[in-house]
């Protein structure tokens, strides 16, 4: 792989890094990372051995592969600062929230641009990325879904999905964790200590999405294997619906996408 630079070291860039290098495509020297944080890039080289740069003109100079990791309030003045720097033939590949592939190229316009939107399970090779791209980039998304490939699975979708794939790809870590941590606190109201809840729970909830990936079955599928007449199981699934788990879940992947479709 050429050259990339990471412009962005917060904790979706950081995750991607670990990731990438786990992998094997990219070597140390060939990943930079860039950032205006001296802290944040001086713990970025004591655990990764990458290039870090506080500047953002610096970092793009010898990478084909552009990576926007930065949050929207902060892009208008990145593009701004690498508009003169930048080469047509550079790649942007960017991960930024609510902003479209067109609204990059108002700035940018002789650079293409893949939209990707990966999670922080890249630093263990466990990320979903959604990816989409105009029909100019043919041979570029080849090469940016065998990037990301590396680090997880990937699914190209259409651009106006972006949103949505933020919501329930990206957001959709802190809401499966919010899930397993209750599953922790009713372990430890049961009577078992906190750390053996928590072994129990993260294992079970590896194990129930490992069913559905490698089965290829719907959850419900599953459930049914596990819900005996009368039993405890349906017992408690029960409760939780009439408690609106189904329904609170919902509610909060809506709210959460109505959210993003307001974020400029």
């Amino acid at each position: 792989m050429e050259n990339l630079a990471i412009i962005g070291g917060g904790n979706l860039g950081r995750s991607i890094v670990s990731g990438l290098l786990t992998s094997g495509l990219f070597g140390t020297t060939q990943i930079t990372v860039s950032g205006k944080s001296k802290k944040n890039l001086t713990a970025i080289k004591q655990t990764f051995n990458v290039v870090v740069s506080q500047s953002n003109t610096e970092a793009i100079q010898n990478a084909k592969w552009i990576l926007l990791c930065v949050q929207p309030k902060q892009l208008a003045s990145v593009l701004d600062e690498i508009k003169e720097a930048i080469h047509p033939d550079q790649m942007l590949i960017s991960t930024v929230t609510g902003v479209g592939i067109q609204e990059i190229n108002k700035v940018l316009s002789t650079n293409k641009v893949i939209r990707v939107m990966p999670n922080t399970g890249a630093s263990k090779k466990m990320s979903m990325t959604c990816i989409a791209a105009n029909n100019e980039c043919t041979e570029e998304l080849k090469t940016v879904e065998k990037m990301f490939s590396t680090i997880g699975k990937t699914l190209v979708i259409e651009e106006p999905l972006m949103q949505a794939a933020t919501v329930l790809g990206a957001s959709g870590i802190a809401f499966f964790l919010r899930f397993l941590r209750a599953m922790i606190q009713g372990g430890i109201q049961m009577g078992f200590h906190p750390h053996e809840a928590q072994i129990i729970a993260v294992q079970t909830a590896m194990g129930a999405a490992t069913l559905v990936s490698e089965n290829d079955t719907h959850p419900e599928c599953e459930i049914d294997k596990v819900t005996t007449p009368q039993g405890c199981t349906i017992q408690g699934l029960n409760e939780m619906e009439h408690q609106g788990l189904s329904s609170s879940v919902i509610k909060g992947v809506m709210a959460s996408y109505e959210k993003i479709n307001s974020i400029k």
